[in-house]
């Protein structure tokens, strides 16, 4: 940590709102606080919201004058972001640039690559993934240093949250979008934590007596755009608690976007009884206007219906007859039995025969079932729990196998997202787990109260920096998975049968950021010189792996398959191309959460290393490959 900052910035860079907060290092007894944040919510007005919306609006060339594009800062902004992107592209979505977070960790795109508005004409100016990133967090350091100009933002500690679910590359390209903008002083947190983080510093000391030593703590996040789910065990150490995070869930594209499209499309179904029909890019229109109502009708209970109002090209399309409503008891049809259904533990997300031809899109859910994903993920994560031993397991006869537990049984809650802000719909997710934890016949959880759930993640990220200064609780994680590469077996070939691969575990579970581990196994065989590919996997279930640890076979549920990496690693001095070179391995966490992967020579220590995907193999100009004597 830079010693002479003077504030703990956090930003929440979240799928469909950024947050940022801070807390003044410099003054005792500080409270974290949130900064509004100016932006452009129509063409010549500027408002000051404690959010930044996360969309980028691509106008026209002359849809705006130069007159009516000011900021505090400036009279020429670099990008229309914020109130006036979400407002403009209700009208006009094709030129709406959204989920810009999911792009960003989706590895099946080239995310340099400049392709958003996915979908829209030619004519639209395109971005890619990292620079929609980097135009969010530029807003808001130009209003940060607007508001603070003795302490820039790129001077002062700051923390940035990330998904827990978020892999390596991932995690990497948030930070690179970072530095793009000159943010060099910068820690990722992911953000159930930094929601529990939060929950700490807004109940002070508290928080030791609502939780108990052998207890876990669930922390369900449902943002915009992802459902994110974390297991953290309360434990002891010389007399004090402790929290570790011992699992985080999968990366589910679900959240409160697929909601307003479910609700746009419920409308639609409901205008076509009337014989109007509408277009594809009516319905994006639409969902933009059922986000605002349905926000209004969870938290007013004394509305009960919304008027929406479908946008046309002109009047002699549809007229102005396109005019709905959208009902209280619409809203809650659709989502509560639709995103909540009231399931058992053993109702997984149903997984759909997939067509042979698809769209290039984000690889959303395809379950909207949020308590199934919960369910999958408590069951999954069954053994999860390090503490629990034969004794305290109920109805265990002496000298008896205990049977493995059927899911991990959280005694606490904690919600997080803007989602859950309405009452009825963290009513029935905390009533359906309860309903799990009573068949199971053990206690229901309680719920951990917390502050405003749009903005604990920023808050507790804010907070974190004290924490690292040594003030406060630290929870403890490290990697949320093991990961391994890909060995091919030395056999010899079969006909119509690929080389079989092995799995060789470089970084154990929960390996700590900022640390390195030589890899304790024989040599293998590096070649240089020539395109090769480098397989990694990765685990949240195998936490017992240490490095070194070999696997010839693995069921699906243990391992998951990573995008592969191409390269081609650099030839030395004294080495020919196609060489195979004897090397050993040792693994590197950064302090980012980035997994580096280093190849050391046996015969004179040369070292080549490969980090995870940070260059999406598209090309071989991209290759993030290196040698170092």
């Amino acid at each position: 940590m830079d010693q002479q900052a003077k504030f703990s910035v956090g930003i929440d860079l979240g799928t469909t709102h950024c947050v940022l907060s801070y807390l003044d290092l410099e003054q005792e007894d500080a409270t974290v606080e949130v900064m509004s944040i100016a932006q452009m919510s129509a063409p010549g007005t500027v408002e000051s919201y404690p959010q930044l919306g996360s969309f980028l609006y691509q106008p026209h060339e002359h849809e705006m004058s130069p007159s009516s594009r000011r900021l505090p800062w400036t009279d020429q902004p670099t990008a229309l972001v914020g109130a006036i992107a979400r407002n403009l592209g209700a009208k006009t979505p094709i030129r709406l640039v959204s989920s810009a977070k999911s792009w960003l960790c989706h590895g099946g795109v080239n995310r340099r690559q400049a392709f958003l508005p996915a979908g829209s004409p030619e004519d639209v100016a395109k971005v890619s993934p990292i620079r929609a990133t980097e135009l969010y967090l530029d807003h808001l350091q130009q209003a940060w240093n607007y508001s603070n100009p003795q302490a820039p933002l790129a001077e002062q500690d700051v923390t940035i949250t990330v998904p827990a679910s978020f892999d390596p590359a991932a995690r990497d390209l948030t930070a690179e979008a970072a530095y793009n903008i000159g943010l060099t002083n910068i820690t990722l947190l992911e953000e159930p934590q930094a929601a529990l983080y939060h929950w700490i510093d807004h109940t002070h000391d508290a928080w030791r007596e609502q939780v108990n030593v052998g207890e876990v703590v669930l922390v369900i996040d449902i943002g915009g755009g992802t459902t994110d789910l974390s297991l953290v065990e309360v434990t002891e150490e010389d007399g004090n608690l402790v929290l570790n995070r011992i699992a985080v869930g999968e990366h589910i594209l679900l959240g409160g976007d697929n909601m307003d499209l479910a609700l746009a499309y419920r409308l639609k179904m409901k205008l076509a009884q009337d014989g109007k029909e509408l277009q594809p890019w009516q319905i994006q229109a639409m969902s933009h206007a059922c986000r605002d109502a349905k926000e209004t009708l969870l938290s007013a209970n004394d509305v009960e219906s919304v008027p929406i109002v479908v946008p046309s090209r002109g009047s002699k399309l549809l007229g102005a007859t396109l005019k709905t409503e959208l009902t209280r008891q619409e809203v809650e049809q659709t989502l509560v039995d639709g995103f909540f259904p009231q399931v058992t533990v053993t109702d997984h997300p149903m997984q759909k025969p997939r067509g042979a031809l698809t769209q290039m899109g984000l690889p959303y859910a395809q379950d909207a079932g949020i308590t199934r994903h919960i369910a999958a993920f408590l069951t999954k994560q069954a053994n999860a729990q390090g503490q629990e031993t034969q004794d305290s397991m109920p109805f265990n006869m002496p000298g008896m196998p205990v049977a493995p537990a059927e899911f991990i049984k959280p005694n606490k809650i904690l919600l997080n997202g803007g989602v859950l802000k309405s009452e009825l719909l963290a009513e029935r997710l905390l009533n359906t787990i309860n309903q799990w934890l009573t068949d199971a016949q053990t206690d229901p959880a309680t719920l951990l109260e917390g502050s405003d759930l749009d903005l604990s993640v920023a808050c507790g990220a804010a907070y974190y920096g004290a924490v690292r200064k040594g003030e406060g609780v630290r929870i403890r994680g490290g990697i949320a998975s093991a990961y391994y590469v890909g060995i091919e077996s030395a056999m010899p070939a079969i006909p119509g049968m690929p080389m079989p691969m092995e799995a060789l575990c470089v970084a154990p579970f929960g390996m700590e950021e900022g640390t390195e581990c030589n890899v304790p196994s024989q040599q293998f065989g590096l070649v240089i010189g020539q395109p090769v590919h480098f397989q990694f996997y990765g685990s949240t279930v195998r936490r017992d792996d240490l490095a070194g640890t070999h696997l010839d076979y693995w069921t699906p549920q243990e391992l998951e398959e990573l995008p592969e990496i191409q390269v081609t690693l650099p030839v030395s001095e004294g080495r020919r191309e196609g060489e195979v070179v004897p090397v050993t391995l040792q693994s590197r966490v950064t302090e980012l959460g980035t997994l580096q992967l280093h190849a050391i020579a046996a015969d004179n220590g040369q070292r080549w290393h490969v980090e995870f995907d940070v260059r999406d193999g598209h090309s071989d100009s991209d290759e993030s490959s290196s040698i170092s004597e």
